[in-house]
């Protein structure tokens, strides 16, 4: 049955994904009509999910998100948060590898939404590309969202945190908000299988800027691991 149901949401949100790029292409003229459609999106994914699989969502620690410019380092598990955090911060803009602009329709909502593209064989120079647009976009109040280990990460698993985040702390200046999870629980990474259950957001006290590199990052880490191990179901192993 939990199969069954998985494949029909697939079918449906594969539908409802192109009834919105193509509905939606004149909206692109702006950012902010863009981010319009991509919500609206995002909220007819979690219908889906909600109505069909049976997972619902839940937010903690909203209040954590600073009003103005802050950078948001964020767990990745799963597709999921990807579509939420369009909806949960008020600019986001996702520090995302650059080859998803190329990706007919979503490519163009994202980018024309807002991403700090970065080239992931690029080295120093393509952090420093980030870096500068990074500042300009928190320059115009955004958010920067990125995924610190630069890719999906099953619950329970470990994966280096790459440059991006300690440079975009160090250069821009603003709090740091970690955010952790338990979205891979429910919503794998690459499966078709959904299972029913409660995806569950945690926003942490923010980061002060100034903190040196290593204090960042074993702070940040130690906060979203910790995070993260109090959101794992108790009846859930992997």
């Amino acid at each position: 049955m939990i199969m069954m149901r998985s494949w029909i949401y697939t079918i449906l949100f594969e539908i409802w994904t192109v009834i919105m790029s193509v509905g939606g292409l004149p909206l692109l003229a702006t950012p902010k009509t863009t981010l319009i459609v991509i919500r609206n999106w995002a909220h007819g994914v979690q219908f889906l999910a909600r109505t069909i699989v049976g997972i619902t969502y839940r937010v903690e620690g909203r209040e954590h998100i600073p009003a103005g410019p802050c950078i948001i380092a964020a767990q990745h598990q799963s597709s999921f948060e990807t579509y939420r955090l369009f909806i949960e911060a008020d600019r986001p803009i996702f520090v995302l590898k650059k080859e998803l602009i190329r990706i007919p329709f979503i490519g163009w909502y994202i980018g024309r939404a807002g991403l700090v593209p970065i080239d992931r064989q690029g080295h120093a120079s393509a952090l420093r590309k980030m870096l500068r647009s990074a500042e300009a976009a928190a320059a115009r109040g955004g958010q920067i969202i990125i995924f610190p280990e630069g890719t999906r990460v099953p619950p329970g698993q470990r994966h280096e945190y790459l440059p991006g985040v300690a440079g975009l702390y160090s250069h821009l200046k603003i709090p740091l908000v970690p955010m952790a999870l338990n979205s891979g629980y429910f919503w794998g990474k690459t499966r078709v299988r959904k299972d029913p259950g409660e995806i569950v957001f945690r926003f942490l006290p923010p980061l002060p800027p100034g903190l040196s590199r290593e204090a960042m990052l074993a702070e940040l880490r130690t906060r979203i691991e910790s995070a993260a191990a109090e959101l794992a179901p108790k009846d859930r192993a992997r």
